[in-house]
């Protein structure tokens, strides 16, 4: 596993880790909300040695730089842009958990060259109109101010789940929240609250995945449905039991679950020209711990 801390064009700094080999088309994870890199350690345990893996945290999240604004969906997808782009990824499959499901649809809307497939866990057309996150955008963040509750932190992690996870890692995800200040809590659900793209998602023409757990409460069967629907082809897999993290409840089945479907995208796809497989960003730099 290689640890590398990216600056992106406009100077925030991206933490991000690797693991398999060290070019070509890879599988990039994209966290949920509050989340960070860490969220898919469990399922990176799990996947193919000789499979390229990346993860990073979003600006605002993990060890990730926490400016003062610049949350919305598109400012995620600048991080995404220059993950790529430094990497080096020609194309990738995006595994995208909620919040990264919108991140994921949205870049695929944007650069369909770079986008060899799709996986979305617990993911949404749009989060305008959720009923659940609207209500907790009401009760909880709206008025959010530092410092945040341990408490309600780990309140909301628990809410995703509908079975046990170990210990250790539910206090990681928690620690992981509890590095957002308030700010970031209430910037970046405004963001994923304010915007509603569903519409153009028809355009994306790559293999989709769409994993759910059946007591998935954030994102339930109609949304899925609804997803489904604006993603003609789209194969849907429920897992019995799971909630919204179902990676976290059963890190190793969603692993095979994404690296056979990432084999068969990355496998159907033509292959890349030199020319085409990059994007410039000459402002980008890297430095690897």
């Amino acid at each position: 596993m290689i640890h590398h801390v990216l600056r992106t064009a406009a100077g925030l700094h991206v933490d991000a880790v690797a693991h398999g080999p060290r070019s070509g088309d890879a599988i990039v994870f994209l966290h949920g909300y509050t989340d960070s890199r860490r969220a898919f350690a469990p399922m990176l345990a799990h996947m193919p040695p000789d499979r390229r893996c990346i993860a990073f945290s979003h600006r605002g999240h993990g060890d990730s730089d926490k400016p003062r604004t610049g949350y919305r969906i598109d400012d995620l997808v600048d991080d995404l842009a220059a993950v790529m782009e430094r990497l080096e990824v020609p194309r990738a499959v995006l595994v995208g958990h909620s919040m990264g499901s919108l991140v994921a649809t949205r870049y695929a809307l944007t650069r369909p060259d770079r986008v060899a497939g799709l996986a979305l866990i617990g993911g949404f057309a749009a989060l305008r109109g959720n009923a659940v996150v609207e209500a907790f955008w009401r009760e909880t963040i709206a008025d959010l101010v530092d410092p945040v509750d341990p408490a309600m932190s780990r309140a909301f992690q628990e809410s995703t789940l509908a079975r046990p996870v170990p210990a250790a890692f539910l206090d990681t995800v928690v620690t992981e929240s509890l590095k957002l200040p308030a700010r970031v809590w209430t910037q970046t659900l405004r963001g994923l609250l304010d915007e509603d793209f569903s519409r153009s998602l028809a355009r994306i023409a790559v293999p989709a995945l769409l994993i759910r757990g059946d007591r998935d409460t954030f994102s339930d069967a109609a949304e899925q449905r609804r997803l489904q629907a604006f993603l003609p082809g789209a194969e849907r897999i429920t897992i019995d039991g799971a909630g919204h993290a179902p990676h976290w409840e059963d890190p190793r089945g969603v692993a095979d679950l994404i690296a056979g479907f990432a084999r068969s995208a990355l496998h159907a796809m033509p292959p890349i020209g030199p020319a085409s497989g990059r994007l410039a960003l000459p402002e980008l730099t890297t430095y690897v711990a």
